[in-house]
């Protein structure tokens, strides 16, 4: 979790050196292989989905925490805001629901910046083989097997 936004960051920075605008970024996510895709699509779609169950949640309790062996949790119920005493089980529910959003809230930014990673390496991709087009030559790895041009 300490490495979630120095990577976020990172792969953010990478896809702006590129210079592309989010329409090639978009593009170049599509170039992607279909697996890939898929993959970063069911964890954006599972994340979306537990976020929203969880805050869809007849629970309007957050921020459970113990003092002098009580229990307690913050109500969000309007008109009524403010911390009151819960039992055991209702805390033990309130910490389980804090703790799913902290699972899917990196995992988005994760799937965000596997995203952006992707596509930026697409990008470089592209790039290198209309550098390399514009000088006559393709790169080795673009080159085609029947050792034409």
């Amino acid at each position: 979790m300490a490495l979630l936004f120095p990577i976020f960051v990172a792969a953010l920075v990478r896809l702006i050196l590129t210079g592309a605008d989010r329409h090639s970024v978009w593009i170049a996510f599509r170039c992607l292989p279909a697996k890939v895709q898929a993959a970063l699509g069911a964890l954006v779609v599972s994340g979306v989905v537990l976020l929203l169950f969880n805050t869809a949640g007849t629970s309007n309790l957050q921020a459970p925490e113990v003092k002098d062996g009580r229990y307690f949790a913050f109500d969000t119920t309007p008109h009524a805001r403010g911390t009151i005493e819960v039992s055991h089980s209702q805390y033990v529910a309130v910490l389980k629901s804090d703790q799913r959003n902290m699972l899917a809230i990196p995992g988005l930014l994760f799937a965000g910046a596997a995203y952006l990673v992707f596509a930026a390496g697409e990008l470089r991709r592209a790039d290198l083989g209309v550098r390399a087009g514009a000088a006559g030559k393709r790169p080795a790895r673009l080159r085609r097997q029947d050792g034409g041009p």
